[in-house]
């Protein structure tokens, strides 16, 4: 017999996850997911997991309630570990409880992995603590749509309204005109703060504060849909003076990154904590040599070269991943000067244990070259790691100046086999901003997949971003011209154009 977590997923923040949900979600044999677990948390599954999507969006449901308890038990008898994997917390109106008896009466063990609820999540993201000793000392949870089939309801509309606590309303966009006549008639002050939060700690989240007495048809104007929180009391006054998250400079602007996966972490990550909804479209593969008996003999003779050049973070990866094969370290660099193009690059070589000798002030070929004459390359060995196709400029422009040059091919670059199909789709749907490109393969491998004639409909509606010269020149030969560019050829440079031009 197998085991099931019930874990609590979060309100959509991928970082609101706990530690142990991770932890099980990486053993897991089978994930079992809803509508409002985040997608991204799939990608911590076991390679060969099961995954099963059960959603219930708006009366729209992959499967009844009834059915999903019959695959959790069917799945648990197969011996398996099962992570159910519900949003928010699965004993907070996530119908855990329910679960958990059908998992009980079959005899199947189960432990439960609480996650933060979006009653207060949603609230603290839009400047709202449930509860403030300066207005309430308690709040109350509340579902905004009750079971249809109950001969009775388990609202107490009289308590509700003449409460002090906050009330936190789940699920209850299409009853709000309901609930905010329920809570009138039954005493509670029409002029009472309302708060709704809808989408609540996403890029995409949404908020606004009105009056107990306005605020259905304010919502209906706004068009405010599920998924949405419900917040009444005094403490929704807060939501401008407390409010944070909605400050983030990208909040809400879809940003598509292009880079390789293995390189697109660090973007990622920058452009989400500045609140951007990144859609990841890789569209480069990295992928090993198939024989890397070359790198082994240049590494076995380290001491005849001069210089050791180092491109990109891959060229210092899978250059370091065959010493370490080889029983090396960085002794073997000693006498060595190294050069690096990019702070990335160089931040790599010194988690190493190597400081490059050289970082152009321009993160171009050209300006390594520029910096290299400066040093005397002339007559100068120099080895070059990086990718078997590349930019011929850098050992070019060496040789030209006297240097003797080996090309060290240490992985390989090919076109992504992505699925544009989605991308297309959230350009069609306006979801799309920007468009970055980090390299001229970005650019040729993006157009491979998406046709130009297919983009050149929305370039008055998506922004191109390039991270320099050489990646616009690339750009420009497929018909399009850049409307970012930032003066310094780095990740960080790109994104900090990305925040003026959006503040503009």
């Amino acid at each position: 017999m197998g085991i099931v977590y019930l874990i609590g997923a979060g309100p959509g923040d991928p970082g609101l996850l706990t530690v142990k949900a991770k932890e099980i979600l990486e053993c897991a044999d089978v994930l079992i997911y809803d509508y409002l677990a985040n997608k991204e948390f799939i990608s911590y599954c076991k390679e060969g997991a099961e995954i099963l999507y059960v959603g219930k969006k708006g009366g729209d449901h992959t499967l009844p309630q009834d059915k999903i308890n019959e695959l959790i038990v069917k799945k648990a008898k197969e011996g398996k570990v099962i992570a159910r994997l519900k949003g928010g917390d699965p004993y907070v109106f996530g119908r855990g409880g329910e679960e958990a008896e059908e998992l009980v009466e079959a005899g199947i063990k189960f432990e439960v992995i609480p996650g933060i609820t979006a009653g207060v999540a949603a609230a603290a993201y839009a400047g709202i603590p449930v509860t403030h000793r300066d207005f309430t000392t308690s709040v109350c949870f509340i579902t905004g749509h009750e079971d249809p089939t109950k001969e009775k309801s388990g609202h107490n509309w009289e308590v509700y309204a003449k409460s002090n606590s906050t009330l936190v309303f789940y699920m209850g966009v299409k009853n709000l005109p309901m609930i905010a006549e329920n809570l009138i008639s039954n005493g509670r002050d029409p002029e009472t703060p309302v708060a709704l939060v809808r989408w609540g700690t996403r890029c995409n989240q949404q908020s606004f504060v009105s009056t107990l007495e306005n605020v259905a048809e304010e919502a209906a104007n706004r068009k405010f849909k599920a998924p949405s929180i419900i917040i009444v009391g005094g403490v929704c006054s807060l939501h401008d003076k407390l409010g944070w998250f909605e400050k983030k400079p990208l909040l809400g602007k879809g940003v598509v990154v292009t880079r390789a996966r293995e390189q697109s972490s660090g973007l990622v990550s920058t452009l989400g904590k500045l609140g951007a909804c990144v859609h990841e479209f890789p569209t480069i593969t990295i992928m090993p040599m198939a024989d890397y008996a070359p790198v082994q003999k240049a590494i076995s003779s380290l001491s005849d070269w001069d210089w050791l050049i180092f491109t990109s973070v891959n060229g210092v990866k899978h250059f370091f991943k065959q010493l370490d094969e080889s029983g090396l370290d960085a002794r073997v660099f000693a006498g060595l000067q190294i050069a690096a193009i990019g702070p990335a690059t160089a931040a790599a070589l010194v988690a190493k244990g190597i400081k490059p000798d050289f970082v152009p002030e321009k993160y171009i070929a050209e300006g390594v070259v520029e910096g290299l004459l400066e040093r005397g390359v002339k007559g100068k060995k120099v080895l070059i790691p990086r990718a078997l196709i590349a930019r011929e400029v850098l050992p070019q422009e060496l040789e030209k100046a006297g240097a003797h040059v080996q090309i060290l091919p240490v992985y390989e670059t090919g076109l992504s086999e992505n699925d544009p199909a989605p991308i297309l789709e959230a350009l069609e749907s306006g979801k799309i901003n920007y468009l970055t490109f980090t390299s001229s393969s970005t650019v040729e491998n993006f157009f491979n997949l998406v046709e130009p004639e297919q983009f050149h409909k929305f370039k008055d509606s998506v922004k191109i971003a390039c991270i320099g010269p050489i990646t616009t020149k690339t750009l420009e030969g497929f018909g399009f011209e850049p409307d970012i560019q930032p003066e310094e050829y780095t990740i960080p440079g790109l994104v900090d154009e990305l925040v003026k031009e959006s503040a503009e």
